[in-house]
Parts: C-alpha cells; sequence; structure tokens
C-alpha cells in the first residue's frame, strides 16, 4: 500500500471525467483571454482604440465581459484542484461570493445603464467614482471568493 502525501494533488479518476491538468489548462487560456478582453475595454488606449475622452457603455460592456470570462476560468481551474468535485463548506462560500462578487461590478458598471446611477437615461451613460468603486468592490469580493477556493490541507501527524 502506497502512503501520498497530504499536499500531492492526484488526478480525478472518476469514469468519463475531464482531466485535471487539461481543465487547469483550459481555465487559464479562458483566464487569459478574458484578462486580455478586459484591457481592451477597460484601456483601449493600449492596444490603439481609444476613440472617445469618456468611458461610454460599450466599453464599460467589454471589460464586464472581459470580467465574467477571468471569473470563468478562475473557477474551471479552481475546481479542478478538488477531488471528485467534493468541496468544503469555505469553498462552497468562495464559489457564491465569486459570482456575488460579479454581480456587484456589473450593476455597478451598468448603474447609469440601468437607471440607478447618476447620468438617468436618455443622458449618456457616465462610469464615474461611485461606478469604478463599486467594481473595485466586486473585484475585491470575487478575489475573496477565490481565496476560498485554494483546497487547503493540514499536514498530518506522524
Amino acid at each position: 500500500m502506497s502512503m501520498t502525501t497530504p499536499s500531492s494533488i492526484s488526478p480525478d479518476t472518476t469514469p468519463g471525467s475531464i482531466p485535471s491538468r487539461f481543465r487547469i489548462r483550459s481555465g487559464l487560456f479562458i483566464t487569459l483571454a478574458g484578462l486580455l478582453v478586459f484591457l481592451v475595454g477597460a484601456r483601449p488606449t493600449i492596444f490603439g482604440l481609444d476613440r472617445s475622452p469618456v468611458v461610454g457603455f460599450i466599453q464599460i460592456a467589454v471589460f464586464l465581459v472581459g470580467m465574467a470570462l477571468i471569473c470563468l476560468g478562475g473557477y474551471v481551474s479552481m475546481m479542478a484542484f478538488w477531488r471528485n468535485g467534493s468541496r468544503t463548506i469555505p469553498a462552497e462560500i468562495g464559489t457564491r461570493l465569486v459570482t456575488t462578487g460579479y454581480v456587484i461590478a456589473v450593476f455597478s458598471g451598468m448603474a447609469d445603464v440601468f437607471g440607478f446611477g447618476t447620468q438617468l437615461p436618455p443622458r449618456v451613460p457616465y462610469f464615474g467614482p461611485w461606478q469604478a468603486t463599486g467594481v473595485q468592490i466586486g473585484e475585491l469580493v470575487i478575489a475573496i471568493g477565490f481565496v476560498l477556493l485554494i483546497p487547503y490541507r493540514l499536514p498530518r501527524k506522524r
């Protein structure tokens, strides 16, 4: 009988499951693609795409789609570290915090579009300091959720 160390991560061996290495790599690819989309929305000047001095609806929508891809890729990658899909209660809370943080970011970023921001329709949506603070709070909640998704294991006593 072989002993494994508690810090070693064994691949998911259930029949019909996708190998964990593939899930980690695909999740990281999705995350990097999301980062690229996020940067196009948040800082279009990096790519020579800035055509307006204000942050408009399309720019907000693009960086929120990028943030969604980052969250999706991070979730796929982190779930590959949990064997057989069984997670602890903090990991379940982390999953909900990631989704809640994204909802906070979407509703903060699109506040003017939804009609409860500082610029009510038909005025042009404005991404101001209040919306930016809301998106940053959402990103903080997402980060806390991902920290809770890390599978911590205590070392065994010999």
